[in-house]
Parts: structure tokens; sequence; C-alpha cells
């Protein structure tokens, strides 16, 4: 990736549209001398500016990797070299990624958790206060019928961001 050739390109979409730097910059929420900074090539604007960005100037991503309009042969071909750029100056390992997706999969998961926590215990507790050893069993069932659920479930989702990153629910 050309950081100047995208950044050209970004001034002149910005020119296209009538924009200051200062105006892009209050629609996407950075300041002018980070607009600068984009279109100079400096630096990589990130991944959710060039999402806002894409959407903004009606352009593709990919287009504005390349830092420039493509047509649809040079599309494919930019993709694929875009693609292994990004991968190829992606600041996360893999065991840092697997760790994020994890984390953000048990917050989003918690309520659930608590839920199946709490129907264990008491079911254990029950059980035990009234010797009763089928719903002890039942509770240790269920213990590891969770962590099973809970394993396979954040893995799977794990799994669709961290490896292949589309986050689909094939």
């Amino acid at each position: 990736m050309d950081l100047v050739q995208i950044g050209k390109f970004i001034a002149q979409l910005r020119k296209e549209h009538g924009f200051s730097q200062e105006k892009l910059g209050e629609m996407l929420g950075v300041t002018n001398k980070t607009i600068s900074r984009w279109e100079t090539g400096t630096y990589l604007p990130p991944a959710e500016m060039l999402v806002s960005m894409s959407n903004l100037f009606h352009v593709t991503i990919n287009e504005l990797l390349s830092g420039k309009r493509l047509t649809q042969d040079e599309y494919k071909i930019a993709a694929e070299e875009n693609l292994r750029q990004v991968v190829k100056a992606s600041s996360f390992t893999l065991k840092e990624k697997i760790a994020f997706y994890k984390k953000k999969w048990l917050k989003e998961h918690i309520a659930a958790m608590c839920c199946w926590g709490i129907g264990i215990i008491t079911a254990l507790v029950v059980g035990i206060i009234l010797s009763l050893p089928i719903l002890v069993s039942a509770a240790m069932l269920l213990l590891l019928v969770g962590h099973a659920w809970r394993n396979n479930t954040m893995m799977a989702y794990v799994e669709r961001n961290a490896f292949d990153g589309t986050g689909r629910n094939d």
C-alpha cells in the first residue's frame, strides 16, 4: 500500500464532495490535523475511519486502500493485494486475536452463564439438603453440559472472527 497515494485519493474525494479538512474531521470525529496526516500519507486511517469514509464518499474500502477508483478487472487484483498488505501489517498476533474474541464472547454471554450457574447451584444445594442423589447427579451433569456448550459456542465464535474474519454464522 502506498500511503501517499491513499492520502492523495482521500484529499481528492474530500475536495470532490466540497469538504474542508476541518469539516471532514468534524464528520468523522477527528481533528483537521488528523485528516492532514492521512492526506499527506503520514499514516493510514484506522479501519473504522476507512469504513466511515467509504460510506461517506461512496467508494469501496478496497478503492481507498488502492488510492484510486478501480475497474471491475482491477478490483479483484487490488483486493487480494490489499488484504495481503493488511494482514502483513497487522499488529495483532493470532494468540491476541483469540484472547480478544474469547473475552468479547464472554462479555456478550455473561447473563446466560450466570443464569445457568444459578440453576446448577440451586439444583446442587437442594439435592444436598433433601438428600436426593439424583438431583446432585443432575446438577453435575448440567455443569458438564453447560461447560461443553460454553466452550463449543465460544470457540465457534472465535474461529469465525479470529481465523477467517467474516463473523458470519454459516
